[in-house]
């Protein structure tokens, strides 16, 4: 009785690089879709600086502008127009707001605005600012 062993040659197993390459597209699509969902600031508008504060903005943070104009997702807007916006349904108070004084905006605009803000329905009131390096 005669067995025929046959051996086979060993393949050389490379590693499956497309699925690799897909993902890398993939993420590049997303970090780009990513980039263009986020508001830009108002042209020639400046952050407020403040020591040690990351900065993060939301989607529906106010901006008060240099001359005093209060900006809710890219239009003037009055504080009670900015709250009527945000109440849904039956949550009639608006919990926390969050908002992004120009630089050069005075303070006087900013006590007044968050005073009628808080009048409108804010409960509270966040401010954001610049982080800068020493």
């Amino acid at each position: 009785m005669m067995c025929s062993l046959i051996r086979s040659s060993p393949r050389s197993r490379e590693e499956p690089t497309l699925p690799l390459i897909n993902i890398v597209f993939l993420m590049l699509i997303f970090f780009l879709v990513a980039a263009q969902i986020s508001r830009p600031l108002e042209a020639n508008f400046d952050l407020v600086s403040l020591e040690d504060l990351a900065i993060v903005l939301p989607p529906d943070t106010l901006l008060l502008t240099q001359d005093g104009r209060l900006v809710f997702r890219g239009k003037s807007a009055t504080p009670q127009q900015v709250i009527t916006a945000l109440r849904t349904g039956e949550d009639t108070g608006i919990k926390a707001l969050r908002l992004v004084p120009d630089r050069r905006s005075r303070a006087s605009d900013l006590v007044r605005t968050a005073d009628a803000l808080r009048s409108a329905g804010a409960q509270t009131l966040y401010m954001i600012a610049e982080r800068r390096g020493q």
